[in-house]
C-alpha cells in the first residue's frame, strides 16, 4: 500500500471511526493526528480538525487540534533551525534573491507566519522552513503560530462541530468572519509591540536616536 492509497482511504467517515475506536486512549489520538500534519503535508487539515470537534466536542476538539498542530509546527521549526546552520544551507541563503527574501521575512516575520497560519490549506512545512532559515526568534514564531492556528482551528472546529447549523442558517458564518477580523486586529497590535521592542533593543537604532 502506497501513500496515495492511504490518503484515498483517509475520509471523514474513516477518520471519525478511527478516533471513536481509539477514544479509550483519551486525548492522545486527537493530539497525534494534527501533530503529524506538519510532517505529512497531504493530510487533510479541514477533515482532521472537523472530525476532532465532532468526536471530542467543540472545546476539547479545538484544544486537541490546536495543541497538536502548534506542537508539530514548533517541532519542525526547531529541527529546521538546527539544519539551517549547515554550510550548504548557508551558501544557498547568501544568493542575492534568497538573501533579499530572507531580509523581508526578518522584517515582517510575525505577519508572515501569522497570516499564512490562518489558512487551513496552507503549506505548513514551507512556512516553518522559511521562518527557521530566516532565524526568526523562537518566542516570536511560537506566538505567531499559536495565534494564527488558534483562529484557524477554532473557525474550522466551530463549523465542524455542527455543520448542519450553517446549512439551516448561513448567517451564523458572520460570527466566524467577526472572530477572524478581531484576531487580525489583535495580532497587529502584538506585532507593533514586538517591533517597538526590537527597535529599542537595536544598538544601531539607539545610537541614531542619541545622536539626533
Amino acid at each position: 500500500m502506497n501513500i496515495s492509497d492511504i490518503m484515498a482511504g483517509l475520509t471523514e467517515e474513516n477518520l471519525r471511526n478511527a478516533l471513536e475506536h481509539y477514544r479509550a486512549l483519551g486525548p492522545l489520538p486527537g493530539l497525534v493526528v494534527p501533530f503529524l500534519k506538519s510532517f505529512i503535508p497531504p493530510l487533510p487539515t479541514l477533515v482532521i480538525i472537523g472530525v476532532n470537534a465532532a468526536v471530542y466536542g467543540l472545546w476539547l476538539g479545538f484544544l486537541y487540534s490546536w495543541l497538536g498542530i502548534v506542537a508539530g509546527c514548533v517541532t519542525t521549526f526547531w529541527i529546521l533551525r538546527k539544519i539551517a546552520g549547515h554550510r550548504l544551507v548557508q551558501r544557498w541563503s547568501r544568493k542575492p534573491k534568497v538573501a533579499k527574501a530572507m531580509a523581508w521575512i526578518r522584517r515582517n516575520a510575525f505577519s508572515y507566519v501569522f497570516l499564512l497560519s490562518l489558512s487551513p490549506v496552507g503549506p505548513f512545512v514551507v512556512i516553518n522552513m522559511a521562518a527557521a532559515i530566516a532565524r526568526m526568534p523562537m518566542r516570536s514564531f511560537l506566538l505567531a503560530i499559536a495565534l494564527g492556528k488558534a483562529v484557524m482551528v477554532f473557525a474550522v472546529s466551530y463549523i465542524g462541530h455542527d455543520p448542519e447549523r450553517y446549512i439551516r442558517n448561513p448567517l451564523h458564518l458572520l460570527y466566524i468572519v467577526l472572530f477572524v477580523a478581531v484576531s487580525l486586529l489583535v495580532s497587529r497590535r502584538i506585532e507593533a509591540r514586538f517591533a517597538r521592542q526590537e527597535r529599542d533593543s537595536d544598538p544601531s537604532d539607539l545610537a541614531k536616536r542619541e545622536n539626533s
